[in-house]
């Protein structure tokens, strides 16, 4: 008699518990755990992220008995090939809603039902899927707070628990490619797998949750969940984060960063040619520079060498994490397009880079909503004073001491501003490659050249 058998292919799902695409393949029958290093996704990610991610699938097969079977090479060939091999007349996914995750299987798809075998989609790594939070007129939300209220009110149903028995045909006696030793990176990356995701919950939920509202903005201060890693490969799906939270400021204003991931991944659904194009078209005019001197100044802000000691240290940050604080992208982000003039795709695409949570959406259009060419866009002539918001957020310069040692003996007053300090700028340290007040006016020029106003 024939036993129905599933593959589960894994991408950006990467745990048991609430995961509806594998509590299906497990009702189906027997099933083989997929996971395809796409080539593509291996060019164009950094150390750090595709560090982040072997360290998740080896995390996620120690939980499946060392079932999981990884294959190199491109899905669209693999897994029709693979569901062949295995016998299997349907393939489990959760659906990927980015353009090139929602084009890839579309064809899989296509190929797979050429040779009889189903492609089921179930779930998706949002609480709502983008596309369904839709205005009473169902064109979609371009402003966040509506979009955020729409959000709310469509809701999302209880997390799922984990399997408690799979049923698993796989490695060792499926030939699998292996999962990959983590590449060489400078970076120190988080620890893999659910437990440690939810070690990372419980840490940030028992103190800094009750401060969120207030610290979340101060880098100073391990105020943030730092769980974006987790949720950027599935290791945490958003709808366990929300199932934790109660009626509470802090929790709510938690509960719309959370808010702020869907809203990103909703816009980029109905327009994927803000991947990279300004969502605002009236700002393609807007000039920007792409010589020598703004690759130089390129090269300082990606060293973390701009003697804007908020700016560098938020970039070392990241060069040394993965990982960077909210307020600090914001602020380093200003200061490339704004102070720098430089295009906001450079500085976007050096984030998803080094970025452990790199999410193309999420990151994207984050850089567009602070050059002011996207959602909800922060207006252009809004320009981040980099000294003082350093100033606000970091009041005795402790975070930029942890990423500039070379900081460590300027005082309290100048540590924002070395520069200043009557004993000039310390050795190992840069003056400032630019002069704020001068580049705000410039920006503010260009501006007007573009709008009139």
């Amino acid at each position: 008699q024939q036993v129905d058998a599933g593959l589960m292919w894994f991408r950006r799902d990467l745990r048991l518990a609430d995961h509806p695409a594998l509590t299906a393949a497990l009702a189906h029958g027997v099933t083989t755990p997929l996971f395809v290093l796409d080539p593509l996704f291996v060019k164009r990610s950094g150390a750090a992220r595709l560090g982040f991610l072997y360290r998740n699938i080896r995390a996620l097969d120690a939980t499946m008995n060392r079932a999981i079977v990884v294959r190199h090479g491109d899905p669209l060939d693999i897994v029709p090939r693979f569901a062949k091999e295995v016998g299997a007349d349907t393939v489990f996914v959760s659906e990927d809603f980015g353009p090139y995750g929602a084009k890839r299987d579309a064809e899989v798809e296509k190929r797979l039902a050429a040779q009889g075998v189903r492609l089921e989609r179930v779930g998706s790594p949002y609480a709502v899927n983008p596309g369904v939070v839709r205005k009473n007129d169902g064109t979609p939300f371009a402003v966040f707070t509506p979009f955020s209220r729409g959000w709310i009110a469509k809701g999302w149903s209880a997390p799922l628990p984990a399997p408690s028995n799979m049923n698993l045909r796989g490695a060792p006696d499926v030939k699998c490619d292996g999962i990959p030793q983590e590449p060489e990176c400078a970076a120190t990356l988080p620890a893999g797998g659910e437990e440690a995701a939810w070690a990372r919950w419980e840490h940030f939920a028992g103190d800094a949750l009750s401060r969120y509202k207030e610290e979340r903005n101060n880098p100073d201060r391990d105020g943030c969940s730092m769980l974006s890693p987790y949720l950027r490969f599935g290791v945490l799906h958003p709808r366990q984060l929300l199932a934790e939270l109660r009626p509470d400021p802090n929790h709510d204003h938690y509960r719309s960063e959370l808010g702020w991931r869907e809203f990103y991944a909703d816009v980029l659904h109905h327009q994927p040619r803000t991947t990279w194009e300004n969502l605002q078209v009236k700002m393609n005019a807007m000039p920007v520079d792409t010589d020598a001197r703004a690759k130089q100044r390129f090269a300082a802000w990606c060293a973390g060498k701009t003697g804007y000691p908020i700016v560098d240290a938020g970039m070392r940050q990241m060069l040394a994490t993965g990982w960077m604080h909210n307020r600090v992208r914001m602020i380093v982000a200003s200061f490339l397009v704004k102070d720098l003039h430089l295009p906001w795709q450079w500085g976007a695409k050096f984030f998803m880079q080094h970025l452990v949570d790199g999410d193309i959406a999420s990151n994207n259009h984050g850089w567009q909503w602070t050059a002011g060419t996207g959602t909800d866009a922060a207006p252009y002539f809004r320009i981040f004073n980099p000294a003082m918001q350093a100033e606000k957020f970091d009041p005795n310069g402790t975070y930029v001491r942890t990423w500039l040692p070379e900081l460590a003996s300027v005082p309290d007053k100048f540590v924002h501003t070395p520069s200043e300090s009557p004993a000039g700028v310390p050795n190992g340290y840069v003056a400032p490659i630019v002069d704020h007040g001068e580049e705000r006016d410039e920006a503010l020029r260009r501006y007007k050249s573009v709008t009139g106003k």
